[in-house]
């Protein structure tokens, strides 16, 4: 793969490296397509974070039931991260990062 390096005046438009965008297609881009574009982006990110709580409960060999207890969280909350419908947030989203890292400690901790 080459490399190649570029010096940026941002002061001088024609120093700008030239990119490959359709300005054809950019200008045709309406408001709803970026609406859309954004709902399918948070729609995927809260597959994302469905994923993420599923695998930290999964790693730590709990039942949805067991890690709701566990970290004093209601079920249905865990069923809807689970699920997709909602996402942690905050506090919730700190812990399962710990959990995830250093899920001893942090079961310790939670005791």
């Amino acid at each position: 793969m080459k490399t190649v390096r570029a010096t940026i005046d941002l002061n001088r438009v024609a120093s700008l490296p030239k990119g490959r965008v359709d300005e054809r297609r950019l200008d045709a881009t309406t408001e709803q397509d970026l609406a859309l574009q954004q709902k399918a982006e948070d729609a995927d990110a809260l597959l994302d974070a469905a994923k993420f709580a599923r695998r930290v409960r999964k790693r730590l060999g709990l039942t949805q039931l067991e890690f709701s207890l566990r970290i004093d969280v209601s079920l249905d909350t865990i069923r809807n991260w689970e699920q997709g419908k909602r996402r942690p947030t905050g506090a919730a989203k700190a812990l399962l990062k710990v959990l995830d890292k250093s899920p001893e400690s942090a079961l310790l901790a939670l005791s």
